[in-house]
């Protein structure tokens, strides 16, 4: 018998949006408040959500009272191709996962691509919080890509 855990499917998430690389890159890391689900945060209310641009810096939801939430941190910053991040929203540090973003130009504008690992590390937690997160993830992209295609967020075009 082995000890390592047994190996769980990445969650992989994979869309195009009608901009260019560099615009996909900016808003996914520089403008997260105005996209990521308020339904979806530690505070409720974010008054910021930051990505430190350079490998090491922190993922940071500042409430309106200042408190901070760090949410991961940063461990491939490549703009506009890719960004890579520990990842531990509403969980310990301790049970963060590993997100891979790449944005690959495509027709008409980019591919952004979502892969989430690490999930066997989790233990028997690590099955059903990949389940989880793949509805959180579907939420959370679909405001990404109505903002980034100049829709009301959540609604039609």
């Amino acid at each position: 018998m082995s000890d390592q855990p047994a190996p769980i499917t990445p969650l992989i998430v994979e869309f195009t949006v009608a901009a260019d690389a560099t615009h996909a890159f900016e808003l996914w890391t520089g403008g997260v408040e105005l996209w990521w689900p308020a339904g979806h945060t530690v505070s409720g209310d974010p008054a910021a959500i930051t990505f430190e641009p350079r490998p090491g810096g922190r993922i940071v939801e500042r409430a309106p009272d200042g408190t901070e939430h760090v949410w991961g941190e940063v461990l491939v910053w490549e703009p506009p191709n890719q960004v890579h991040f520990r990842w531990h929203l509403f969980f310990t540090p301790a049970d963060a996962t590993r997100v891979a973003l790449t944005f690959t130009p495509a027709d008409g504008g980019t591919r952004v691509r979502l892969v989430q690992t690490g999930w066997a590390d989790l233990g028997q937690q690590g099955p059903t919080r990949r389940e989880r997160t793949v509805q959180g993830w579907a939420a959370v992209t679909r405001r990404y890509r109505d903002v980034i295609d100049h829709r009301t967020p959540g609604g039609d075009p």
